[in-house]
């Protein structure tokens, strides 16, 4: 499955290039901080597995305004260094790899 090119972002991971996207608009579960945030990383280019991150903060655009850090370019980089030890191959086709670094959060009653 490959992500949108509208909305992505481009990163330089140890000199490959890849694609980034978190979604814009939470989806319901995670409007109501009950599920944690999500982002889907590609290598750019080159069709393949999709990582599909999910983080242990709520959506940035959460509807309670619970408190949540940005995802940044520096933890998305980490994430696919990590994804890439733990055997996710970008280039091979596939079904998404999943990245679950969802301990620690504690959704909304």
């Amino acid at each position: 499955m490959a992500l949108v090119r509208k909305g992505s972002r481009r990163i330089v991971v140890d000199g490959t290039v890849y694609r980034w996207r978190l979604r814009g608009r939470p989806t319901y579960d995670q409007g109501l901080a009950r599920s944690p945030c999500t982002f889907a990383v590609e290598q750019a280019g080159t069709p393949g597995a999709t990582l599909v991150v999910t983080t242990d903060q709520p959506h940035p655009s959460n509807w309670f305004g619970r408190e949540a850090e940005p995802v940044l370019p520096s933890d998305v980089a980490a994430v696919v260094r990590l994804a890439l030890s733990e055997g996710w191959i970008p280039t091979a086709p596939g079904s998404a790899f999943h990245l679950d670094r969802s301990a620690g959060f504690t959704p909304s009653p």
